[in-house]
């Protein structure tokens, strides 16, 4: 490309392929920036969700004077330069105290976002108890009718989806599911509690479960959106003709997940199906068969 071409050594041609579109893409990562003015809770909010986050996050320890509704340019500045397609942006005012917004891009552009309240936080280090190890994929819970109903709290599940779901695993041990995100919707409210999963004994082969509150723990309010149109939503999630696996003829599955495979075989004649050899099977020398005896009967007839 043009970029490529313009790169002059070898390590700055690595860098921008590296930054190229592919068919399997990189782990997302997302940006946790603090706005002009912010408050205690927001501060320690956001280094609580870096936590959660971290390796794939990167914190902006400076203040930014940005405004991402009316005007997302710095925003898609610091992606581009990041290489981050997720960012959560924290700020505090008298008309809009306590603020996250959280937010996703394509192709370098604000998707959609969803401005949250803070009306109730409970901080990593208030809570007196160990923490998951570093990079840990959570188990994702929604709860509550309006995830289901509702339009734009379908938005704010993928949103959240995308933001906290962690590395793409094909498979995960029963060991390694450590932590629980749990997010219930209620009255116009989102509570997110976050919990540390225990395996106790509990006399046979599959332990028994307990929950651990870890923190942190928010309690949201709905504020304002910027939600992505249809169109531009359904191009954002389009994948290539490359990642999606071709379908298998013939070849289904049950309800338990058992592999069914369907043969087409061409039309049997059982008449010279060849069976087991046995005594009471042979023919014997004065015995017609059917065939043997109709093919008689048509045969004409001659008089001597």
């Amino acid at each position: 490309s043009k970029a490529q071409s313009q790169a002059k050594t070898r390590r700055s041609k690595r860098f921008l392929q590296s930054r190229q579109p592919k068919l399997t893409e990189d782990q997302k990562s997302s940006m946790i920036i603090r706005g002009g003015n912010t408050s205690q809770t927001v501060s320690q909010a956001l280094k609580d969700v870096y936590a959660l986050k971290k390796p794939n996050a990167v914190l902006y320890k400076r203040k930014n004077m940005v405004r991402p509704f009316d005007d997302s340019t710095a925003l898609e500045f610091f992606s581009k330069k990041s290489d981050c397609s997720l960012f959560l942006f924290g700020s505090h005012n008298k008309k809009r105290p306590n603020n996250l917004i959280f937010g996703r891009m394509f192709d370098f552009h604000v998707l959609d976002m969803f401005e949250l309240g803070i009306e109730r936080f409970v901080s990593l280090r208030d809570v007196k108890t160990d923490t998951c190890p570093e990079g840990t994929k959570p188990l994702l819970v929604f709860a509550g009718e309006l995830f289901e109903t509702d339009r734009e709290h379908q938005r704010l599940r993928s949103l959240l989806t995308d933001f906290f779901c962690g590395p793409r695993v094909s498979a995960v041990r029963l060991a390694g599911l450590e932590h629980v995100l749990h997010f219930t919707a209620l009255e116009g409210k989102i509570y997110m509690r976050s919990y540390k999963v225990l395996l106790k004994k509990s006399g046979c082969r599959t332990p028994r479960i307990q929950l651990q509150d870890m923190g942190p723990s928010f309690d949201f309010v709905m504020r304002r959106n910027h939600m992505a149109s249809d169109d531009l939503y359904k191009t954002a999630h389009r994948q290539p003709r490359g990642v999606k696996p071709k379908k298998k003829k013939n070849i289904s599955h049950d309800a338990f997940g058992t592999r069914l495979g369907r043969l087409h075989m061409q039309k049997q004649d059982l008449d010279k199906l060849q069976t087991r050899k046995m005594k009471g099977l042979r023919k014997r020398r004065g015995e017609q068969t059917a065939e043997t005896a109709a093919a008689a009967a048509k045969a004409p007839r001659t008089d001597e």
